[in-house]
């Protein structure tokens, strides 16, 4: 739909946490304030800005607007027991409707509407009055809301005071993700992390003691083969010193046209296979100490999603899972790789499964008798989808 003269669309950045699923996203930067990380290219070539507050305000009054009348229609509808939200009394076609903002506003309010994600990749570096000011206009304009959250990096932590912080959790600030990704200094100097483990220990720590919640993501991967017991081990080091509420895993997938896979071509770097990842976790939870963080495996490029639980006292349980993978036969490893990269395969219960099974195995005897690296790399070509 055409937007009236001197009128943009909502706008909303290119990526959002998993599990801000049912969040309503609201772009208070534009890209990302660091963008050198080796192993990113999510904002590669694309500037840093910070959004005018008053830009910024207008969306939200219009998301705010669109609420107003899409409610009656969603709430009518979920009460019927029908999915949408459908027209509402006043009609969806005025000539200055924003389409994108009516759709994702009624996205939203059918999963709930209580949510809201402050984009891009650290929204952490606006001024803190100015961070506070949008937050409190979002709890006023959207009632519904009951949480708040945003990416963040741990520098820009660093430089907020705990007064600051504390202000911005009474204003409503929820939570901060946080792309830890490793916590030892080699590794972090490798990919052009721009943070040092200090800097993530004391950032990390001003958010927890602010009382707003942390949710850390490490890299299983990221060191390669010549520093993956270092990465394993300093990353649980780091966290124990931090114990963020959540840990999540996110296993290292290599992307073409990044310093990292142009240090791979090089032979810099040697990334790990499946299983030497899957090793390097089992080695990072036996590390992790005096914390009881949630630890959550809830992406695709992760072997095993099972590996979920709360420390300390799921820790032996989290180990099990991966012991019980390695107890496998290898045509049994291999037939859950296969089902897991194809998308098919979440637990390793799934392997019961007859049907899934015989059709697995009927994709591997398509192998039979060929280059054994020739399946390795259709495996990884699979896990490359998922970027």
């Amino acid at each position: 739909m055409d937007q009236p003269p001197g009128r943009q669309p909502v706008e909303q950045g290119p990526i959002r946490p998993p599990s801000e699923a049912k969040s309503l996203l609201v772009r208070v930067t534009r890209n990302c304030p660091w963008n050198r990380c080796a192993f990113c290219r999510t904002y590669r070539g694309e500037p840093f800005s910070r959004r005018g507050i008053a830009e910024v305000k207008e969306e939200i009054r219009r998301m705010a607007e669109a609420a107003g009348r899409l409610r009656p229609s969603c709430e009518a509808n979920a009460g019927a027991g029908r999915e949408g939200c459908g027209p509402s009394p006043g009609g969806l076609s005025r000539p200055d409707e924003d389409e994108a903002c009516v759709d994702a506003v009624g996205a939203w309010l059918r999963m709930g509407g209580e949510a809201v994600f402050l984009q891009d990749a650290d929204a952490l570096c606006l001024p803190a009055e100015e961070l506070e000011e949008l937050i409190a206009f979002i709890r006023a304009s959207l009632p519904t809301v009951r949480r708040i959250t945003a990416y963040a990096r741990a520098r820009s932590a660093v430089r907020k005071t705990p007064g600051e912080l504390e202000r911005l959790k009474a204003a409503g600030l929820s939570r901060l993700h946080l792309g830890m990704e490793s916590g030892s200094d080699p590794v972090l100097k490798l990919v052009r992390k721009g943070v040092t483990p200090a800097q993530q220990v004391e950032g990390g720590q001003k958010i927890t003691d602010a009382g707003i919640s942390l949710c850390l993501y490490v890299m299983p991967g990221l060191g390669g083969s010549r520093w993956s017991e270092e990465h394993a081990v300093q990353t649980a080091r780091v966290l124990g010193l931090i114990n963020p509420d959540h840990i999540r895993l996110r296993t290292l997938q290599v992307v073409p046209g990044t310093p990292l896979a142009e240090m791979v071509e090089r032979g810099e770097f040697q990334p790990l296979d499946d299983e030497a990842i899957l090793g390097e976790i089992r080695l990072f939870l036996g590390a992790l100490e005096g914390i009881t963080s949630e630890v959550v495996s809830d992406h695709i490029l992760n072997l095993l999603e099972e590996l979920e639980g709360r420390l300390p006292g799921d820790r032996e349980r989290l180990v099990g899972v991966i012991d019980r993978y390695f107890a496998l036969a290898p045509a049994e490893r291999l037939l859950f790789r296969l089902g897991r990269r194809l998308g098919t395969y979440r637990r390793l219960e799934d392997l019961d499964d007859p049907d899934t099974r015989r059709r697995l195995q009927e994709i591997l005897q398509r192998y039979r008798g060929r280059d054994p690296l020739d399946l390795e790399r259709d495996l990884a070509a699979l896990r490359s989808r998922y970027i």
